[in-house]
């Protein structure tokens, strides 16, 4: 019988992977659009959101397997390869991705929607679904935290796969800018040269600034809960 955790992680992989497959098959803005029409510009792929459920449907898939399979690893006394990749994966992209994507896109909603989310776009991008792709992908991997310890591995490493996937998104952006001269977000069309180093900069700032905070959460979640645990056994003895 599988157990609330499993349980969890198949939920919230079929969440993931029905958000995607519905905005795939029946959210179409390309009408909207009056840019050229550039074949490989003009796919979901283009949004770090898009980005961002996929690696959060990957990553889930991966907890799921690792709850059904990795239990025999445990049993011989020692962690498996896919509970170290599960940990790398959530500790380096899936928390730090799933809370820069949800906080950047409602700070900036907040202060203008049309720079991100404009009003017409509403009537082909229902409300529930904003809500998956830009709310729940942070309350998820949070919950994720809280039910599952992980492992971090040394900072220069978690700070450099993060900053080479921001990066690799930044030159992907920049390159369907140079065919189609248009920039993926509203808000960068506002924005000239200089402020725009100083905004890219200040995202990956933040998205390293997530990384420490999952890190000092994820210490600070466990050592409590094994500091309980500990003061449990303690007057069970007694």
């Amino acid at each position: 019988m599988m157990s609330l955790r499993t349980l969890f992680h198949l939920a919230a992989f079929a969440h993931d992977a029905f958000s995607f497959w519905y905005d795939y098959t029946y959210v179409n803005l390309r009408h909207l659009s009056t840019k050229p029409d550039i074949e490989f510009a003009r796919g979901k792929l283009k949004y770090l959101t898009v980005w961002n459920l996929v690696l959060q449907a990957f990553f889930f898939s991966v907890c799921f397997l690792n709850d059904i399979l990795g239990c025999k690893q445990k049993t011989k006394g020692h962690e498996g390869c896919l509970q170290k990749f599960k940990d790398y994966l959530q500790t380096c992209l899936a928390f730090p991705i799933s809370f820069f994507v949800g906080l950047t896109f409602w700070a900036i909603y907040f202060v203008d929607r049309e720079l991100v989310l404009p009003r017409a776009v509403d009537q082909y991008f229902p409300w529930w679904l904003n809500q998956c792709v830009h709310t729940n992908i942070m309350v998820f991997i949070l919950i994720e935290m809280f039910i599952s310890q992980a492992r971090y591995p040394p900072k220069k490493i978690g700070y450099s796969v993060l900053t080479v996937f921001m990066l690799v998104y930044l030159v992907w952006i920049h390159v369907i800018h140079a065919y189609t001269n248009m920039w993926v977000y509203p808000v960068l069309d506002v924005l000239n040269m200089p402020l725009r180093i100083v905004f890219f900069l200040s995202l990956l700032a933040l998205s390293l600034a997530l990384y420490t905070v999952g890190e000092k959460l994820n210490g600070c979640i466990w050592s409590k809960k094994r500091s309980t645990k500990y003061i449990h056994l303690t007057n069970k003895k007694d």
